[in-house]
């Protein structure tokens, strides 16, 4: 706790107005991840690319499911700006526990599912989900070891949300070919 807490009052010591401004922006961006949702409806609805927003969408559920219904009441981790006397917070104080960082996961599950898409973009998302993580440190609303994790959490659901569409995808397929078949016979 020692060492987290150093790193996050050590980023109290870089805020200025306009870097206030920025960094209140840019966590509001992941709140409630709605870009992140925003994002995969774009991709959902487009035909070319409804393939990896199915991956997105099942990183994000799965990613939510961990983080907000298991790990989050499990470990009831309290908020470090909660701890630490004298901290103003530039932000409304969340109403959940603090580990692991949902905003964290929720963009490093986007930024995993486009890399094992394999689509490009995944390093400009991946640029947005760390400066969103980073914006909870400087902003004192989770500890460092709540971002680590959160990136963990986001990175394997990511991961394993590729996999679970390639084999929807595979059986649907498969169905389909068993169905043409025995309409052929």
């Amino acid at each position: 706790m020692k060492l987290e807490f150093a790193i996050l009052d050590a980023l109290q010591t870089i805020h200025t107005p306009l870097l206030d401004s920025i960094m209140i922006f840019i966590t509001k961006l992941g709140n409630g991840g709605m870009i992140m949702i925003a994002f995969t409806i774009l991709l959902l609805i487009i035909p070319k690319t409804r393939k990896t927003g199915m991956v997105l969408l099942a990183a994000l559920v799965l990613e939510a499911l961990v983080t907000n219904l298991c790990l989050k009441p499990l470990v009831a981790r309290i908020r470090p700006y909660e701890i630490k006397e004298g901290i103003k917070l530039l932000i409304s104080a969340p109403v959940d526990y603090s580990f692991p960082s949902g905003h964290t996961a929720a963009g490093f599950a986007l930024v995993s599912a486009l890399f094992f898409e394999k689509k490009k973009i995944w390093i400009p998302v991946f640029l947005l989900a760390f400066i969103i993580a980073f914006s909870r440190l400087y902003l004192y609303v989770h500890y460092p070891s709540d971002v680590l994790c959160g990136a963990i959490i986001g990175i394997i659901s990511g991961f394993f949300a590729k996999k679970i569409v390639e084999k929807i995808i595979k059986r649907r397929k498969n169905k389909e070919k068993s169905f043409k078949d025995k309409k052929a016979a």
